[in-house]
């Protein structure tokens, strides 16, 4: 049975209308020929966020997500770390509501789940299109 679940490390953070979300993510990860096993999502601080960066993929910067995929044959599973601290400052950065923000984040942690990449400049541009598409298509 597919399971999206949420939780909360080091921060007082509640997540509004979980169950939309949910679908919203089913959604997409049907769109891209996947099915869900186990998905969560750990809502967290920047300095939570840093020690995972650093200690497990030795990056010594912020970030607003870092994505473990544990996907096999097309069974989309994984941890998504977010930082909400990031997430609301960016929201500010690119002046759009942390609703919107958010929503970004944890739909670009799925589509690198489903395989996209952003680490060259043409893989960006795609990932940015995919999550664009993916937006356009939530009501919440």
């Amino acid at each position: 049975m597919a399971k999206i679940n949420f939780y909360n490390q080091e921060i007082d953070f509640r997540l509004k209308e979980k169950a939309k979300i949910r679908r919203w993510i089913s959604q997409v990860v049907e769109n891209e020929c996947k099915t869900i096993g186990e998905i969560s999502y750990v809502f967290c601080t920047d300095t939570y966020l840093l020690d995972i960066n650093q200690q497990y993929l030795k990056h010594n910067t912020y970030t607003d997500i870092v994505t473990f995929d544990y996907t096999e044959e097309g069974k989309i599973n994984g941890d998504l770390f977010i930082s909400v601290e990031r997430v609301t400052e960016n929201a500010q950065r690119f002046s759009v509501n942390f609703e919107h923000e958010l929503k970004r984040v944890l739909v670009h942690g799925i589509l690198h789940l489903c395989g996209y990449k952003d680490k060259s400049e043409e893989d960006e541009k795609v990932m940015r299109a995919r999550e664009d598409y993916y937006l356009s298509l939530q009501t919440i």
